[in-house]
């Protein structure tokens, strides 16, 4: 299939039975792949680039620990498909991970509209993310939410662009509060480079 047309749908679920035995297996498969797609920008925030199989694990996962049936699986295919890459992107989920509530609070109510400051360059070329477009992101107060969903959108020279080795690719951020930059390693840009068609 087409990574254009790639979505989970209910065919690809097998039910909890089938999965409990494979859930540690399947875990660790994903875990080297899931682990280049790891980005840390700056101290506090990470990007988990996602992919059909994450995705496709995540969804078995919720149906697994949550035990909704089909009603809940309509949701999460909702949820979720639109996070799976459609062959001309990349997709990734946003996080500022920090553990002291006083800390993350001081530091999101300073991060309001962070999702129009992020990017990847190629070269001397930015992209910037179309934040997913489920939920407004900040609050009235300025305060942004500590989860956000990013979509890379790129053109057939971009992706070429970015599998070119002699590319640097560079995540960043340029949000006055929070302006980092970190280079993707060669591994990751490998790994990133197969979601596209």
């Amino acid at each position: 299939m087409p990574k254009t047309d790639r979505t989970i749908t209910k065919a690809d679920i097998i039910s909890n039975a089938e999965f409990a035995p494979v859930r540690k297996a399947r875990r660790a498969a994903l875990k080297p792949a899931k682990a280049l797609r790891r980005v840390d920008l700056g101290r506090d925030c990470t990007f988990y680039f996602e992919s059909y199989e994450t995705m496709l694990f995540q969804i078995q996962e919720m149906l697994y620990i949550e035990k909704g049936g089909d009603e809940q699986l309509q949701d999460e295919l909702r949820a979720y498909n639109p996070l799976v890459p459609n062959g001309n992107e990349l997709v990734a989920t946003m996080m500022f991970e920090i553990d002291d509530p006083v800390r993350r609070l001081n530091l999101l109510l300073k991060l309001g509209g962070i999702e129009n400051h992020i990017y990847i360059q190629i070269g001397d070329e930015k992209i910037y993310v179309v934040p997913e477009d489920d939920a407004e992101r900040t609050s009235a107060d300025g305060k942004t939410s500590s989860v956000h969903f990013f979509h890379f959108p790129m053109t057939a020279d971009q992706k070429t662009a970015f599998q070119n080795p002699e590319s640097k690719i560079i995540l960043g951020s340029d949000h006055k509060d929070y302006a980092h930059m970190t280079v993707l390693s060669a591994q990751t840009v490998t790994e990133l480079a197969g979601d596209f068609s």
